[in-house]
């Protein structure tokens, strides 16, 4: 079976955030592709020059077993798109892995998929994941479901793996 990995991509992503799961996932043998919603040279928060493989309009009808939404700047970004608002909530109610870093929930928010749900993320956004009807706990990776949420590139340590074990159909 193929696995298949969608990391979301756009101005101002957090670079590690961005960088670590797109090889983390190619590295599991997983097909793996960077999506934004246009072809062209992106810049990290730290200034590093990212580009997509993929744009939306080309893998739209494909259904991803993970869509990760890193963070940094780039998800306040990614949320005023209303096709990748409609590509991460045909993914989460497909039962796909939808996971999210940092500033990634606000994705997770603007596409309506964490009302009830245990989330955590970056300190500083608790406020709107938790007006959003989700449960806010705070912890350094929080798993509701097919959500997989974590808070900050240090999580990312435990939350990849959580990851990785779910693609690969195992029991966490």
């Amino acid at each position: 079976m193929v696995v298949k990995v969608a990391v979301l991509l756009d101005d101002f992503v957090e670079d590690v955030e961005f960088i670590y799961p797109y090889y983390r996932f190619k590295e599991e043998g997983f097909e793996t592709y960077a999506v934004a919603v246009e072809r062209r040279t992106f810049k990290g928060k730290k200034g590093c020059p990212h580009k997509p493989d993929k744009v939306l309009a080309e893998v739209k009808d494909t259904l991803f077993d993970c869509v990760y939404i890193p963070g940094g700047y780039a998800p306040d970004r990614l949320r005023r798109y209303p096709e990748v608002l409609d590509f991460v909530r045909k993914h989460y109610e497909n039962g796909k892995i939808v996971a999210a870093v940092c500033h990634g929930p606000w994705v997770l928010i603007s596409a309506g998929v964490i009302k009830g749900k245990k989330v955590t993320g970056f300190f500083a956004i608790k406020d709107d994941i938790v007006n959003a009807g989700a449960i806010y706990t705070g912890n350094d990776v929080e798993v509701d479901g097919n959500l997989v949420t974590a808070t900050d590139p240090n999580a990312m340590v435990k939350q990849l793996p959580v990851i990785v074990r779910m693609l690969k159909g195992k029991t966490l």
